[in-house]
């Protein structure tokens, strides 16, 4: 993948034109453009002169930006700073301060002369010729100052592919060369000596201000623009700013600073306080509280002590310890979460798809329209210098660049204000689509509760004594890494119980583990998986109905095939699951908990937590298949954190990941909680619907603009008479507006309830569809099975745009993508077309290559 800037985009019709060229390169899989930072990111083997020959063959300019992406820390951060720098707003303050200088001196002549009465020198006193002389001057000086217009715009016109500096230099352009004309019939006029007539064209026929105020006025727009554009990335700005620059290591008991680039994984960082952690690693000696508001967004500091990990850009508010270093640069998880921002602010959100439809015929219909409305007001007999004055106003007045910036400016701030709330989108697809959610499925353990179970309660059968029941467990559980087997084995640790030598060990995922002890064959796990290996009686039921009721986890002890005992387990609610899920109810949403544990345990914790419904004995293979269910009622989100979650975060419309989760499930997922709270879910899907009303705000002034100045500019409305230079200042005016429209979305609290209960369409599910579902323990085995090779996959982010794809068309139940060998191997219902998979594929900007059976 490699990242570029791209130079000379003024409006959406460039960022397409720009996009159009890229992608017809050979060995390019995926480009995107983003007109807000004027970057480009390509995946693919093109070559860097390949790609850099197509942008400037469209008519604009490319340069790598730094490097190409590459494995070195060094300089990471001023890579980023780089990447972010404003290089347009110094350029535009230049060429401004300069315009209007000229521009100012012009309109003293042409306003403040001709209509105030200002004083001129003798020699212009009533010298028509030779006021206009002047006039002509300087706007061919202000036009050269803004020459980037015109030959941007002349060169995009040569191209066959016109943009909005294209309208800017033909309307100025026109005006000039009409003004010219004028210029020229003025002095076949003097020579006549036909001075009321010199007059009367002197006063009405000359737009060389409007020549020179046109460009000047669109540099105004387009400075204030930006700097709003700026503006935007001031919260990802502000991330970079907080990077730790210097470490201080120990090296054989002395200590030594070191450029934070430096450190290497296994050095011992030492952290003061008062110090910014210039590393991820773990706390080998010391204690502290830590401030990971960069990170998280919460102010409140935690305290570390040994053990703990800790990350890069906190701070140590109080204490001392020493660090050894795990990650460094790119591998923190800071630097993880500015790449997430930024990269998500680079990606297109469904919705500006509209916009870039309307943006690439734009232009080219507007100038057909000026050449249309020309002639429509010369055949009914205007004056030929009105009709090119309306011709001339309708060039200026039409703003695509609000069409373009509607959707990424808002974006942009949007992601801002999460990642400074610990909320990540990685794509701005999942900002758009969270606040359309109708569903919202939660995994039970360490989403809704806290992942750390303790036991709640021991009891033994057959005349097994406690002892000799927690030995057995012990010995059985301490080869499980599963979070009840933890918590069995702590439980032990506590009371001091041994273990026994163990062997032919066995994980069955769901179900539960065996092994064998003195060759007796140990089982524990599940109820589904004990009673189809022993007999379950009164007693034993009801204690484990007692332990579920309770809102634990029984796991049955078997030995060969007698059940010896029952360990209650509990996992505490956390503490802000109940309002979080109450706050999602009263956004609209429907709240599913999805869990493996028994119908009784599930009922127990669902009530507690006040969730809709609850779906329970799901193993983690059949999670997916719950998520397609819910799918086909509404649009569904499912947030989790472990690794059996990573498919049915895939696979949901939504997938939110858990900030202390598995990486799997990170990378899984289309979102990231850094906090791990479970409030933060109902605080993204405020932040996503206010974003998007932001976006329908920005959209619709920018259509509304120009479906009403438009006519205007064309002289529709009898009662309006819009000059070219007023459509210049209203076309100025447009972009800035929505820039500053966006920014608004800095001053939203995403944890104040907003009271909004539907938004966006999203659907009344009524709530027996849900109970409905059961759990589907169908394998797939007679559906049709078809293996489709795809080219340009790259990660398993690609892997899931691809599924996702694929599992929207009907009749494709399941997808399970590889990026490693190019694959998609899917489960049809009933028989699907390959050209409707060879779209869906295509679409995504991935190669279709085959389809076999």
């Amino acid at each position: 993948m490699s990242d570029f800037n791209i130079t000379g985009m003024t409006c959406a019709a460039c960022q397409l034109h720009v996009e159009k060229a890229v992608k017809e390169l050979k060995n390019v899989d995926s480009v995107s453009v983003s007109l807000l930072t004027n970057s480009m990111t390509v995946q693919g083997d093109a070559s860097s002169e390949e790609i850099i020959k197509a942008v400037e063959k469209a008519g604009y300019g490319a340069s790598v930006s730094g490097e190409e992406k590459t494995e070195s820390n060094s300089n990471y951060i001023e890579k980023e700073e780089e990447l972010l720098k404003d290089r347009e707003t110094p350029k535009l303050l230049k060429r401004l301060r300069s315009s209007l200088i000229f521009l100012l001196v012009l309109m003293y002549f042409t306003m403040g002369h001709n209509m105030l009465g200002f004083p001129v020198p003798v020699f212009l006193h009533e010298n028509y010729l030779g006021l206009t002389l002047l006039q002509m001057i300087l706007a061919m000086i202000i036009m050269y100052i803004n020459k980037a217009f015109f030959i941007s715009g002349i060169r995009s016109l040569k191209n066959l592919a016109p943009n909005m500096d294209s309208l800017v230099a033909l309307g100025s352009g026109v005006s000039f060369l009409w003004s010219l004309y004028i210029f020229l019939k003025m002095t076949i006029l003097v020579k006549e000596g036909n001075l009321q007539s010199l007059m009367h064209i002197y006063h009405n026929e000359l737009y060389f201000e409007s020549a020179a105020m046109i460009p000047a006025l669109i540099t105004v727009g387009k400075t204030l623009e930006a700097i709003s554009k700026g503006h935007t990335t001031d919260a990802l700005k502000s991330l970079i700013k907080i990077a730790p620059k210097k470490a201080t290591i120990e090296i054989n008991g002395t200590t030594k600073e070191i450029d934070a680039d430096d450190v290497k994984a296994g050095d011992v960082v030492i952290i003061k306080s008062g110090d910014k952690i210039p590393v991820d690693g773990i706390i080998i000696d010391g204690d502290g509280a830590v401030d990971e508001s960069s990170l998280t967004g919460e102010s409140v500091p935690v305290d570390k002590t040994a053990g703990d990990h800790v990350f890069a850009a906190t701070i140590l508010s109080s204490g001392y310890f020493k660090v050894r270093c795990e990650k460094t640069g790119k591998d923190t998880s800071f630097y993880k979460i500015i790449k997430m921002v930024e990269e998500s602010s680079r990606t297109k959100a469904p919705i500006a798809r509209i916009a870039d439809k309307v943006s690439y015929v734009f232009v080219p219909s507007i100038i057909a329209l000026s050449i249309m409305v020309f002639l429509i007001h010369i055949l009914n007999g205007a004056l030929v210098v009105t009709a090119v004055e309306r011709a001339i106003s309708v060039l200026v007045v039409s703003c695509p660049c609000a069409l373009g910036l509607a959707t990424p400016v808002a974006i942009m701030v949007g992601n801002g204000v999460g990642a400074k709330n610990g909320i990540l989108f990685k794509t701005s697809e999942a900002m758009e689509m969270l606040g359309k959610a109708d569903i919202i499925a939660l995994d039970k353990t360490g989403t809704i509760t806290e992942g750390t179970p303790v036991v709640t309660k021991v009891k033994t059968f057959k005349g097994f004594a406690d002892s000799e029941l927690l030995q057995i467990a012990n010995s059985l559980e301490e080869r499980s890494e599963h979070p009840i087997s933890k918590a069995i084995t702590d439980y032990c640790h506590e009371k001091d119980v041994s273990s026994l030598e163990i062997d032919d060990f066995k994980v069955l995922p769901g179900k539960g583990i065996s092994g064998n002890i003195d060759g007796n064959s140990i089982y524990a796990g599940s109820l589904n998986y004990i009673k189809d290996l022993s007999e379950i009686d009164d007693e034993i039921m009801t204690s484990y109905e007692e332990i579920a009721e309770a809102g634990g986890t029984p796991v049955l002890f078997a030995r060969e095939k007698e059940i010896i005992g029952i360990i209650g387990v509990a996992d505490t609610i956390k503490d802000d699951s109940v309002q979080a899920i109450k706050a999602m109810k009263k956004l609209g949403l429907k709240v599913i908990m999805l869990t493996g544990d028994n119908e009784k345990t599930a009922r127990a914790i669902a009530n507690l937590a006040g969730v809709d419904s609850v779906v329970a004995n799901v193993l983690p293979e059949e999670k997916e298949r719950v998520i397609r269910e819910l799918k086909k009622l509404g649009k569904t989100v499912m947030v989790g954190d472990g690794i059996n979650d990573a498919p049915s975060l895939t696979t949901a419309d939504i997938g939110i990941a858990i900030g202390h989760g598995t990486d799997v499930a990170i990378e899984s997922a289309d979102m990231v909680l850094m906090n791990s709270r479970l409030s933060d879910v109902a605080a993204a899907i405020r932040l996503s619907r206010h974003t998007l009303m932001n976006i329908y705000e920005n959209l619709f002034w920018a259509f509304i603009y120009n479906v009403l100045l438009i006519p205007a500019a064309a002289g529709l409305y009898g009662f309006i008479t819009m000059k070219p230079m007023y459509g210049a200042a209203a076309m100025a005016i447009s972009s800035v507006t929505v820039c500053l429209n966006a920014l608004r979305i800095n001053l939203f609290n995403p944890y104040k309830d907003t009271g909004d209960k539907r938004s966006f369409g999203a659907k009344n599910i009524d709530l027996n569809q849900i109970k409905n579902i059961e759990n589907n323990n169908e394998k797939g085995e007679n559906k049709m099975k078809e293996t489709v090779k795809i080219e340009g996959m790259m990660c398993a982010h690609c892997e899931m745009n691809v599924k996702k794809a694929l599992e929207a068309i009907d009749g494709i139940e399941e997808a399970v993508v590889s990026h490693e060998s190019g694959t998609a191997e899917i489960s049809l219902s009933k028989e699907v077309s390959d050209e409707a998979i060879k779209s869906a594929i295509e679409a995504k900007d991935y190669k279709f290559v085959s389809i076999s059976k």
